[in-house]
């Protein structure tokens, strides 16, 4: 295919036999077919093609990150070696710490000292950075096998290959979006991409308390995690899915209940003759304007037993001197208040979106359904429901998930309480999948299941979105309301 293309410079060169829009195998192996011989040795030998025909800055750029990359891979740099780390990844460690009686010279007694051995989690952690710097010197290779053929393409037409200083001066203009995003991309690739590979990876793994890396080594144990997470005969399996089913009842609740709620009190305050719009709009909003965790902290202290709310109705004689309403005392008390409190916090938020729709809805829908005799609560029904359900669908998609992993407002309402349920590993009556798992890493440190948890939590997060979405209006009818 003869098409035309551009340089990595951003000049535009003359039609050419390699398709640059093609998926990366079909442009190298254009490449490989249409490349001269320094072209078909650049694929081995970084840098050639440009080197040889004058680019030489580039080709020693090129060469000499390849030789960088080899070093590292068999020599190393510091604590980082390729084939090392990589080996690493696959053993997890071999030496495991000793511990043996030695004689403390000051006191004379016998001590034991322990004689560290392989640390799991930085093998494992550093088998994670050696995949990624892999996986970069394959795109520095690609980006060396196409420099390679534009540069010979050029002195094939006559012409002198873009030098240096243009592809230079090209960073800072037309492709100034490739420099601005550099620096992002790297912090992403190591505080975000680097992690969570780590994770995943932590999940097909032994890592716990009792093989954490410095105890003991821990090793590779396939899917047995996610079996003893999944299972229902063991421990974990059996909370798992306890919990899971409060949380599925949570989301939807604490989704529905916010979503119902802030569309009726912006209808409330949008409707005609209400005096002191902006003023009610106000009262409502500022609750958003105070941090989540106060207003979650707050109503926790008024909720409470003996709190402010239960001092309160004391001095009016509703309840007695040792009454106390336990609205967090008792599981279903606990899960009520949850949902009521997390209304407090979300329906603004709501009623704000709702607002903007309202305004937006075309003013002749309504003019039609009332000469067509339609009452009010049809009109809402027909018009302003499916109107709002097909604007605000990705939205409220975004809030049920956002509520599956709503560790604010049960950690600091009920820390997952009222108390451990003893029929359940480390997990209470109003726990989420995300607090439980919160508290299995921090407090019995089980990397491994929580690893594993945290996997399956993003499988049912996506795809409950992925199946809602496609099936809304929103997706299927994007360009109009229907």
């Amino acid at each position: 295919m003869i098409v035309s293309s551009v340089s990595a410079s951003g000049t535009s060169l003359p039609r050419r036999k390699v398709d640059f829009d093609c998926n990366v195998f079909s442009v190298i192996a254009q490449i490989f077919a249409c490349g001269d011989i320094f072209t078909k040795l650049s694929f081995l030998i970084f840098g050639l093609s440009n080197l040889v025909r004058g680019q030489i800055i580039k080709g020693l750029i090129f060469l000499g990150t390849e030789v960088a990359f080899f070093v590292y891979l068999f020599k190393g740099f510091g604590a980082f070696c390729g084939v090392k780390d990589l080996k690493g990844l696959v053993t997890l460690g071999e030496v495991e710490p000793i511990q043996e009686k030695v004689l403390d010279p000051i006191s004379g007694m016998e001590v034991i000292q322990t004689i560290p051995g392989d640390d799991s989690s930085k093998f494992l952690l550093y088998g994670v950075v050696s995949m990624l710097i892999i996986a970069a010197f394959i795109l520095l290779w690609k980006a060396n096998v196409k420099s390679a053929y534009i540069a010979q393409y050029a002195v094939e037409r006559g012409k002198k290959p873009v030098s240096i200083f243009r592809d230079i001066t090209a960073l800072f203009d037309k492709n100034l979006h490739n420099t601005l995003l550099f620096f992002p991309l790297v912090g992403i690739l190591a505080f975000t991409i680097t992690p969570l590979i780590y994770m995943i990876l932590a999940a097909f793994t032994n890592f716990d308390k009792n093989h954490n890396g410095i105890n003991a080594t821990f090793d590779w144990v396939g899917l047995k995690n996610f079996g003893e997470v999944l299972g229902r005969g063991g421990t974990y399996g059996t909370t798992f899915w306890r919990i899971l089913g409060w949380t599925i009842i949570w989301a939807i609740f604490a989704t529905f209940l916010c979503y119902i709620g802030g569309m009726l009190l912006a209808m409330l305050i949008n409707r005609r003759g209400l005096k002191f719009k902006s003023l009610w709009r106000t009262v409502f909003v500022m609750s958003v304007a105070v941090p989540q965790f106060v207003t979650l902290l707050t109503m926790r202290t008024f909720i409470e037993q003996n709190g402010t709310l239960d001092t309160f109705l004391r001095s009016l004689k509703i309840l007695g001197k040792t009454e106390t309403l336990g609205l967090l005392d008792t599981p279903l008390n606990a899960r009520i208040s949850v949902i009521l409190v997390n209304c407090w916090v979300g329906i603004p938020y709501t009623m704000l979106i709702m607002t903007g729709i309202l305004m937006n809805i075309p003013a002749d829908l309504y003019e039609s359904a009332k000469i067509d005799g339609a009452t009010k609560y049809v009109m809402f029904f027909k018009i302003t429901l499916p109107y709002m359900i097909f604007v605000t669908t990705p939205h409220l998609i975004q809030q049920f998930i956002g509520n599956i992993n709503n560790f604010n407002v049960i950690y600091l309402l009920t820390g997952g309480g009222p108390s451990l349920d003893p029929t359940m590993y480390q997990s209470g009556s109003t726990d989420l999948l995300v607090t439980w798992l919160y508290k299995i890493t921090l407090e019995k440190s089980d990397y491994c299941f929580a690893s594993a948890i945290g996997i399956c939590v993003f499988i049912i997060c996506a795809t409950l979105s992925l199946i809602t979405y496609r099936r809304s209006g929103s997706y299927k009818n994007e360009e109009e309301f229907q």
